[in-house]
């Protein structure tokens, strides 16, 4: 049975395959997660940060109201969505007012853990 890390070399060598074709690929392996990411040519910094929080999101989604931090985590990653999808534009009234509902929301969520 392959290992993860037998697969991660092997995905080095095909990605060098297409590097000597031309083709920019990088790679990041986090080993002690078992992940990896593959990003193309084209991928910038913000492209990067939105898809991270994503996977943020994702928990704050799947967790609901399980988890203590639950609150923390939903409400600030709903302020960094908002944050990066107006990154090259501008913040419209009702974005500051949803960020500013939030702020307040977390504020509370961290008394409430507190006591």
């Amino acid at each position: 049975m392959a290992t993860f890390e037998e697969f991660y070399h092997d995905l080095i060598l095909l990605a060098e395959k297409y590097e000597k074709n031309n083709v920019s690929i990088k790679i990041e392996n986090d080993s002690d997660n078992d992940i990896i990411k593959i990003f193309g040519e084209k991928i910038t910094a913000l492209a990067r940060a939105k898809n991270g929080i994503k996977d943020a999101n994702e928990l704050a989604y799947t967790t609901a109201e399980h988890h203590p931090y639950w609150n923390l985590l939903y409400n600030s990653s709903e302020i960094a969505n908002t944050v990066l999808d107006k990154w090259q534009g501008k913040l419209s009234e009702e974005d500051t007012d949803e960020i500013k509902w939030a702020i307040k929301e977390l504020s509370q969520a961290l008394e409430k853990i507190k006591s």
